[in-house]
């Protein structure tokens, strides 16, 4: 007899992505996800930098922040979601945390990480080599 945990992985299994989305921690990113209004489905854009990532299976989500109109706005995307059409990756930060919630005390300029910059020979998430 299987347990419930073996049951469950296994009825997760059909809900995964097959292509499971790249990001790491301080990416800047655009999230694109799909809205459905009415009978019409648009795509819509939220950029921002990734603070956070939780969960894993079906329950895996990570969550970006940006600022808007000098008010901080954070938005926790579903990995595994239909909804979310793709993630471009824009900035690599550079980071020394697995959360960055300390980000949310700072304004401005304050709110900046470094660049991390590709090894010898990587392949950038776009194709260029750096």
């Amino acid at each position: 007899m299987k347990s419930r945990q073996e049951l469950l992985k296994i009825a997760e299994q059909s809900s995964l992505r097959e292509e499971p989305l790249k990001y790491e921690i301080g990416d800047t990113v655009e999230v694109h996800t799909r809205i459905l209004e009415g009978d019409k489905e648009r795509i819509q854009v939220f950029e921002g930098v990734i603070i956070a990532s939780r969960g894993g299976g079906t329950r895996e989500n990570f969550t970006v922040r940006r600022i808007v109109a000098g008010e901080g706005v954070e938005r926790k995307f579903p990995v595994h979601s239909p909804k979310v059409a793709k993630i471009v990756i824009k900035r690599h930060g550079r980071v020394r945390r697995a959360k960055l919630y300390y980000l949310r005390d700072r304004v401005g300029k304050a709110t900046r990480l470094q660049e991390r910059r590709a090894k010898a020979g990587e392949v950038d998430t776009v194709g260029k080599k750096k």
